[in-house]
């Protein structure tokens, strides 16, 4: 006898809509979903019977576990979604607090290391893709949904289409990216997808996350590489090289302009060719005397 789908409640299936119509992504769906969800089978309620005070023990409960700073703001976003939106208590989520997250500075590859990475990877579907991703600043969402009509080689540019907050973009396509894109697709022959999975859809994001793993081991890299890690370096290298940061933000798709200016912080050329005011003086290292 066949499984029977499992039945969705009515309080779930109203915030599965209030998300559809508001064009949340399918991973944030998921993951506003599993957060509510976890929220209400810590307290064995039902969400909608939870208040203020049940959301601040359910945070405190999250950091004793030891839970990251991301995931802990990710439920936060989803239960202030919930309460905002799907239950309409507007006076809830602003006094739903975020946690201060530490500032870290982005992992950077050097230019020597890229190759490395990127030799290392043995799979051809895996490394074109993620040398896509880097030779484009692309995240690892965006370069599994490139479509092989989304490369305009007339005009060099490569479309993004539905990147973080559902925007597209254009971003400039490497005449080095060209050659090694049209070399990929004579030997795989992909009919939409730029980088196909199963059946009709593209490849998974994991799939590209794992080649990661591996050829970071492969490549003898002592740097935790990610497809993250390949964009941080794009943003950071171009710095180096000259390029505004204003351009660098639009590649990039960032809607604040602070969010690209901490690559200023770990550009290292650009942090050396910096003058420091001691060149200025003029001091003798032994005193007289």
């Amino acid at each position: 006898m066949a499984n029977a789908t499992p039945a969705v409640s009515p309080l779930r299936r109203r915030m599965i809509n209030d998300m559809t119509l508001r064009n949340l992504s399918p991973a944030t769906q998921r993951s506003y979903l599993n957060a509510v969800t976890r929220f209400a089978r810590h307290f064995n309620r039902s969400p909608d019977q939870l208040g203020l005070e049940d959301v601040r023990a359910f945070q405190v409960y999250l950091v004793s576990q030891g839970i990251s700073w991301p995931a802990l703001n990710q439920t936060v976003c989803a239960l202030r979604f919930f309460y905002g939106v799907t239950l309409n208590r507007a006076e809830i989520p602003e006094r739903i607090a975020y946690a201060r997250t530490p500032r870290k500075l982005p992992t950077i590859l050097s230019a020597d290391e890229v190759v490395r990475f990127l030799e290392a990877v043995p799979s051809l579907k895996a490394r074109a893709a993620l040398t896509t991703a880097y030779a484009a600043g692309l995240r690892a969402s965006e370069a599994v949904s490139l479509k092989v009509a989304d490369i305009d080689s007339d005009r060099m540019v490569l479309q993004v289409r539905h990147g973080k907050g559902a925007k597209d973009r254009t971003v400039m396509l490497s005449p080095q990216l060209l050659g090694i894109l049209r070399t990929y697709w004579r030997l795989a022959r992909p009919p939409d997808w730029l980088f196909p999975g199963r059946g009709d859809k593209p490849i998974d994001v994991q799939v590209l996350h794992s080649a990661c793993r591996s050829a970071t081991k492969a490549a003898g890299l002592t740097k935790k590489v990610s497809v993250h890690t390949l964009r941080h370096s794009f943003a950071t290298h171009l710095l180096e090289s000259g390029v505004d940061i204003r351009v660098i933000q639009v590649l990039l798709g960032h809607s604040n302009l602070s969010t690209t200016a901490r690559y200023t912080q770990v550009a290292t050329t650009t942090i050396a060719r910096t003058q420091s005011p001691f060149d200025r003086l003029s001091l003798e290292v032994v005193p007289p005397g």
